[in-house]
């Protein structure tokens, strides 16, 4: 029942963020609303800080994590910049026609007080401890990973329309929506399951938010500069 409970929170902020109200502004207070129901959910099944990754050992394991996850995905987006074919990557409308405000609202708050803080919070906290503590960590990765994916089906229609690398392997047409968004949700379950895995090594919810940000973070900014910095030939 708690669980359904998790799964109802979930799409009623997956419609409000991608359906019915789209606008930018409200995205930020309905992830942090969702996030508060989550927890309470969480606290009524009995679930501990320890079991969300959330007590103070884990939060000290999550910040020495957190720098050198930071850094390698820095590290390796700033490999792919220095080669032509791995710009393509980067280019990207959704973060290229940002003003400088703009961008900066999307890294410093709608992405770690929006997206990672719901999504890491659900999936990588409240979910995978509920599902862990009744079946297993096998049974918590899988499922929280299953769901991970399906969490992107709204908001990768629009994939092949918006980034050049999306649209060269998969299409930008309508007629190629459905293949732009099944990949898309197979491989946010093969993240999925590469979150819940960090998430069980490092003992600290943390961990997976260090590296759900600066994947979504560096992203975008690297995605803003590389037309300005990088200008295609």
């Amino acid at each position: 029942m708690r669980i359904v409970c998790v799964v109802v929170v979930l799409v009623a902020a997956n419609l409000l963020n991608n359906w019915l109200a789209r606008d930018r502004y409200a995205y930020v207070p309905t992830c942090v609303a969702a996030t508060a129901a989550l927890l309470l959910i969480a606290r009524w099944d009995g679930l501990t800080l320890a079991d969300l990754g959330l007590d103070a050992a884990g939060v000290r394991r999550g910040l020495r994590w957190a720098p050198v996850l930071a850094g390698a995905v820095l590290g390796v987006f700033l490999l792919l910049l220095a080669h032509p074919v791995g710009r393509e990557v980067f280019q990207d409308a959704r973060a290229a026609d940002l003003s400088a405000g703009e961008l900066s609202w999307r890294v410093l708050v709608r992405v770690p007080f929006g997206t990672v803080l719901l999504e890491e919070t659900a999936f990588r906290g409240v979910l995978w401890a509920m599902i862990r503590r009744r079946r297993g960590t096998a049974w918590a990765t899988a499922a929280s990973s299953l769901l991970f994916g399906l969490w992107h089906v709204l908001p990768s229609r629009g994939l092949g329309r918006s980034n050049a690398a999306v649209e060269a392997a998969f299409g930008g047409g309508s007629a190629d929506v459905t293949l732009t968004v099944t990949a898309a949700v197979v491989a946010m379950v093969a993240a999925g399951a590469v979150l819940c895995e960090l998430r069980r090594r490092s003992g600290s919810l943390l961990a997976p938010a260090a590296l759900h940000w600066a994947i979504n973070g560096f992203g975008y900014a690297l995605a803003w500069a590389a037309p300005r910095w990088w200008p295609p030939a």
